[in-house]
């Protein structure tokens, strides 16, 4: 096996979905504690003194106890290389957690035992299902009481539908939480209500009828072991080939604050989760160990540290291996595009890459000339396909405090409309500034980014815009028809593609009456 495919085949690339509060971060910091990456986990209750999730780095999410950006993690575990992808865990977020998993090979799924399925894990898992990304269960809270444990898995079937194959069984739960059972090992993991903070050894029992469970399990190891022969009647036995295709997830009982069943959790996700996969092209097919670099642009992050005015692009790589100061090739331009010093993550924790391969994400400096969906090669002219722009909305209008600042204004907002969460529209009538999002907490994080790393005051007002469409047609004499026409209702992009800015859902349909010929789209490849 060459080095290549070693480096290849050690990688384990995913992301965490979950609803808000479903105890995402909490979870990303306990894989971080069994990884060695964090000596200390920033407990959620800590967070309001001095000590803020580890991996939540921007000040707003300190604040508000929410994770605003997707950040990426890396640590070693059991002899593999784990890329952690940290989502938006707030409902607004929904365009950069979509970009986000087009970087991903699987996804771990994070269910709170109490609320069961929610409505932010549906559109997630509507997002997976669209490229069949292999999905883990981990039932969150069992330190707290919650619903029975037979009837979630009967909601996440129903609901998601998907297949569930219990991987472990809670025993007990609430104050009455005993610990979890193995199915496929045939072990007792006794839960320790201590060892929160740091990575806890567990006291294990080899096998359900031994002796030793019956003392520990007292009154409730008869009931407990009918149970188990319930469960194991009534679901289906793992199968890794079906969970590979997104058929099948494999569930997972736990407590993430608790520090336990992560383990387990962990010690079967880089058994049973994907190595690197091929990724589609406009061309062709990439296999990861192919040995030219390629990859993609799936995010940009302006301002990662404060002390210096910076954009690193993220890059997923698909493909061969990143060395120092490699020279590529940046397909959109045409340029050759020298990387001299990648980055790559712990959170905030920053370290220059030597070395990096298929499944890594590395940063690199942009200075602008990065955008989103971005390909880079080693020469060939390949486009990695499938990481959209979605039409925003809601709309506003920005309004600054301070005439003065104008010239700062622009640079603010096309730098952290770079990152792909908004959208700036420059109307073609006027010199109005509008900012389009998916929900309305982005233009609290725009304004408030504007004002802690650009100095600038900035409002945004109410404006009468309902939808916007990118406009496309082939046929010139038409389209500069249509310019001439619906100009009043037409603007430019961050990127200058030409949008049709509609002042209500009515407006729009009659404008696609008139104007068969031309295509409206609601989502725009980057």
């Amino acid at each position: 096996m060459s080095n290549l495919d070693e480096q290849v085949s050690k990688r384990r690339t995913f992301a965490i979905i979950s609803h808000p509060d479903a105890g995402k971060t909490t979870l990303t910091e306990k894989l971080l504690l069994y990884g060695g990456a964090i000596q200390l986990a920033g407990t959620v209750k800590g967070r309001k003194a001095s000590r803020h999730a580890t991996s939540d780095w921007m000040a707003l999410e300190q604040q508000r106890g929410i994770s605003v950006t997707s950040s990426v993690m890396q640590f070693p575990y059991s002899g593999h290389v784990i890329n952690l992808l940290d989502t938006p865990g707030h409902e607004d977020f929904s365009e950069d957690t979509y970009r986000t998993l087009t970087a991903v090979d699987s996804a771990l799924m994070v269910i709170d035992c109490a609320k069961g399925v929610e409505t932010r894990t549906i559109k997630l898992m509507d997002v997976c299902r669209l490229r069949d990304t292999p999905i883990m269960t981990f039932i969150n809270k069992l330190d707290r009481d919650g619903r029975e444990p037979i009837d979630l898995l009967d909601e996440i079937e129903s609901v998601l539908k998907i297949q569930c194959s219990p991987v472990t069984w809670p025993i007990g739960m609430g104050r009455a939480l005993r610990g979890v059972y193995h199915l496929q090992q045939d072990r007792i993991f006794l839960y320790d209500r201590v060892g929160r903070e740091k990575a806890s050894t567990r006291h294990m029992i080899e096998g359900l009828d031994s002796a030793e469970a019956t003392t520990a399990l007292g009154d409730f190891a008869d009931e407990f072991r009918e149970e188990i022969a319930l469960v194991k009647g009534a679901c289906p036995a793992l199968s890794i080939d079906d969970y590979l295709a997104a058929k099948q997830t494999p569930v997972f009982f736990g407590s993430a604050i608790g520090n336990f069943g992560v383990k387990e959790l962990l010690d079967e996700f880089v058994n049973y989760a994907p190595a690197p996969l091929n990724r589609e092209t406009e061309q062709r097919q990439v296999s990861p160990t192919e040995e030219p670099l390629t990859g993609f642009i799936f995010k940009i992050q302006a301002n990662m540290d404060p002390g210096h005015r910076d954009r690193i692009a993220f890059m997923r790589i698909c493909s061969g291996e990143y060395r120092k100061g490699i020279r590529t090739l940046h397909v959109r331009s045409g340029k050759e595009m020298k990387i001299p010093d990648a980055i790559t993550f712990m959170a905030a924790d920053r370290q220059h890459a030597e070395t990096a391969y298929a499944g890594d994400i590395i940063g690199i400096h942009n200075h602008g000339t990065i955008n989103i969906g971005d390909s880079f090669s080693e020469g060939e002219l390949i486009r990695f396909t499938g990481i959209p722009n979605f039409a925003p909305e809601i709309f506003r209008r920005a309004v600054l405090k301070d005439p003065l600042r104008l010239k700062a204004l622009h640079k603010g907002l096309a730098q952290l409309c770079e990152e792909g969460a908004t959208q700036l529209f420059k109307p073609m009538r006027n010199n109005d500034l509008i900012l389009g999002a998916v929900g309305p907490l982005q233009f609290e994080v725009v304004a408030h980014r504007l004002n802690d790393e650009y100095k600038v005051e900035c409002q945004f007002e109410a404006i009468n815009v309902a939808t916007a469409r990118w406009v496309e047609c082939d046929d010139e004499k038409m389209l500069g028809e249509f310019k001439r026409k619906a100009h009043d209702n037409l603007a430019l992009d961050h990127g200058g593609s030409l949008v049709y800015v509609a002042p209500t859902r009515v407006n729009l349909s009659l404008t696609e009456e008139r104007w068969p010929d031309i295509a409206f789209r609601k989502t725009r490849e980057h």
